[in-house]
């Protein structure tokens, strides 16, 4: 496994460096480099490590929400109001109707094998998108209307939006038909896993607050030890509840990371953001690495042409959804067209439950993995593209 670890590590950096220079986003480099020492292509990649492939990349998907959670602001998202709350759900809605009309026309499926799929290929990135809007702050574009921290509310908002969806069409699929009756299941998540997030993260700003006023200051590296340790057992709560009441843990540990944010002073709640930032650095090539390596080259060779048209005509209805989104705003046309390309990029979400489905043997496994790194390798390099060579002409520099 250490061998292994070495090659996932040496070679997604080098791979993701040279994609750098060429001015595509690392993600891109890292999924080839799974792809390359993968099963299907070297096979250098030992087993013990592909066994516990699921594992490791939820939990880079924690680390990256955990990250989102600390840099996002709720004032921003108050003074942003509707069309953010709008964005949090409405275009991974369009794109999800998008996948239900089309993907059992081309590929002969059943609605809940294309819910599933929707619901996979719906989030946009926090790798890609999260980054870039904290570098819009930092550089005063577009601050002035808020539109960066609109962006990066309602993208983190969708990402959890979506995730549960997927947890739900999941578990529907698994019964052999799309039974709406699971969807009350939802709303119920959602309110659950805020409220006791929430609680989560005001008791561990109070503990962190007790130990400094006894003169006992927590180094912000145990802090991170502890926040990332709650959030594996508000997982492990979610399982617990599952039978008894619907428990969104992934989003439960974004509102534990907010509420924390929003009680902690901006010092502390910046470097705790950087600490996650640095894990991220190695969580970000072992799920991207990983998720390549899991990929039947041939079997996404045989669905590309077909894939890709279906994954550009959901995009169509991703962003007539954001277009929707900004009726009614005070955002000029050029600022609506960025925040369309700010919601293209895939990649963090569709690595980390693409290849659930194929983990647990439905019939539409292979084809969801499939769609799912054909639209990361398509829409991240476009997304990110997009939005690093039109943010100077798109967006006003507040002075």
């Amino acid at each position: 496994m250490l061998t292994s670890l070495a090659f996932i590590f040496l070679f997604g950096l080098i791979c993701a460096a040279i994609c750098e220079k060429i001015h595509l986003p690392r993600i891109v480099g890292m999924i080839f480099t799974g792809i390359i020492l993968g099963p299907f292509v070297l096979n250098i990649l030992d087993s013990s490590i592909l066994s516990i492939s699921p594992d490791l990349r939820k939990l880079a998907l924690v680390i990256i929400l955990i990250k989102a959670g600390l840099s996002l602001n709720l004032n921003d998202l108050k003074q942003v109001g509707r069309p953010s709350i709008l964005l949090s759900f409405l275009p991974a809605s369009l794109e999800i109707l998008a996948y239900l009309i089309f993907a059992p026309l081309f590929f002969q499926i059943s609605l809940s094998d294309a819910a599933i799929i929707g619901a996979v290929l719906a989030a946009v990135s926090p790798a890609v998108v999260v980054p870039r809007m904290i570098n819009l702050i930092e550089k005063n574009y577009g601050t002035e209307k808020s539109i960066p921290q609109m962006i990066l509310a309602a993208s983190s908002l969708d990402d959890i939006f979506v995730i549960v969806l997927f947890t739900t069409f999941l578990g529907i699929s698994e019964n052999g038909k799309l039974n709406t009756s699971g969807l009350f299941d939802i709303p119920i998540s959602i309110i659950t896993g805020i409220i006791g997030g929430s609680l989560v993260g005001i008791a561990i700003y109070k503990f962190f607050e007790f130990k400094h006023n006894n003169n006992h200051t927590i180094r912000n590296s145990i802090k991170v030890i502890i926040i990332l340790g709650v959030s594996f057992l508000l997982l492990t709560l979610e399982d617990i509840l599952n039978e008894k009441v619907a428990f969104s843990g992934l989003l439960s540990i974004m509102s534990m990371s907010c509420a924390i944010a929003v009680k902690s002073p901006k010092l502390v709640t910046s470097r705790l953001s950087a600490k996650f930032g640095k894990l991220w650095l190695a969580a970000e090539i072992i799920l991207f690495v990983l998720v390549g390596a899991a990929v039947d080259i041939r079997y996404a060779t045989s669905t590309g042409l077909i894939a890709i048209l279906l994954i550009f005509i959901a995009l169509i209805f991703r962003c007539v959804a954001v277009w929707i989104c900004t009726i009614g705003t005070n955002l000029n046309t050029k600022e609506r067209v960025f925040c369309m390309f700010s919601y293209m990029p895939k990649a963090t979400v569709q690595a980390a439950i693409g290849s659930v489905p194929l983990s647990l043997g439905l019939p539409c496994g292979n084809l969801v993995l499939s769609i799912s790194v054909i639209a990361i390798l398509i829409t991240a390099p476009l997304g990110a593209t997009l939005m690093d060579t039109t943010y100077t002409k798109m967006l006003e520099k507040n002075k």
